[in-house]
């Protein structure tokens, strides 16, 4: 399935309001243009996607822009502030990837593209996905990783369409998001590599770091190390979607 071309994100939120007047100018790769809360937030998805999400600071990220850090502060008040954005922007980013394409013609199909767009949007932002799972939620029922009321609205829209009715679109919202919590937070962790640790540093683990000591490990290394989770992610999503069929509607 080839992924929707994501749409922009939107500008509206709740980080701060923009200032009155006298706005700094950023570089940006066409030039210098006017700093708004957007431009932050696609900037700070960009550092974190390249640099990981320890490493961003208002300094880092003002540097990145061409700007002092305090300049920033005019839009968003801080970092915690500045992490519920990244997930907010990323979240737009999925919303223009599944609810924003023609619903197919079966609810097994729009699960489906659903789960598709949502590991399009982990792999895309490996370094991100983790944070989306972990931020607090806009109301404390919505389960990670689908964090956003205006998604799991259009999800939940989605489910009436076929029939399915509210108990159970509640039974399928929490299916669906404990498989992709799983299954996603395993897969993004395999990209979102970051420097390891020389042997005499890694100080935790230095028991384990011997593999001769784990001569089963060894044997089965060249299959353990398999990358197979697009075939996993597909078995276990069918799997899923066959566990669903068979409830009463």
């Amino acid at each position: 399935m080839t992924p929707h071309q994501p749409q922009q994100p939107s500008p509206t939120g709740t980080l701060g309001a923009q200032p009155a007047a006298g706005p700094e100018k950023a570089i940006t790769p066409g030039g210098r243009r006017p700093l708004d809360r957007l431009l932050i937030l696609r900037e700070a998805v960009r550092f974190i996607d390249a640099h990981g999400r320890e490493r961003l600071t208002m300094r880092r990220l003002g540097a990145e822009l061409g700007v002092e850090a305090m300049a920033l502060y005019r839009y968003v008040p801080g970092r915690d502030q500045l992490l519920d954005g990244v997930v907010e922007t990323v979240m737009d980013e999925l919303y223009g990837l599944t609810m924003e394409l023609q619903r197919p013609g079966t609810w097994q199909e729009f699960l489906q593209q659903m789960a598709h767009g949502v590991r399009a949007m982990a792999m895309e932002h490996p370094k991100i996905f983790p944070l989306v799972a972990s931020r607090p939620p806009a109301a404390p029922w919505l389960r990670p990783p689908l964090r956003s009321l205006r998604w799991v609205e259009a999800f939940l829209q989605g489910l009436r369409h076929y029939g399915i009715s509210n108990e159970d679109s509640v039974l399928v919202y929490r299916a669906f998001s404990t498989f992709l919590l799983g299954h996603l937070l395993l897969e993004s962790a395999t990209y979102a590599v970051e420097p390891r640790l020389d042997a005499a540093s890694d100080i935790e683990f230095v028991e384990t770091n011997d593999l001769a000591a784990y001569p089963l490990v060894m044997e089965l290394s060249p299959e353990l190390s398999l990358d197979a989770f697009d075939n996993e992610f597909e078995d276990s999503l069918e799997e899923l979607i066959n566990r669903m069929a068979v409830v009463p509607r």
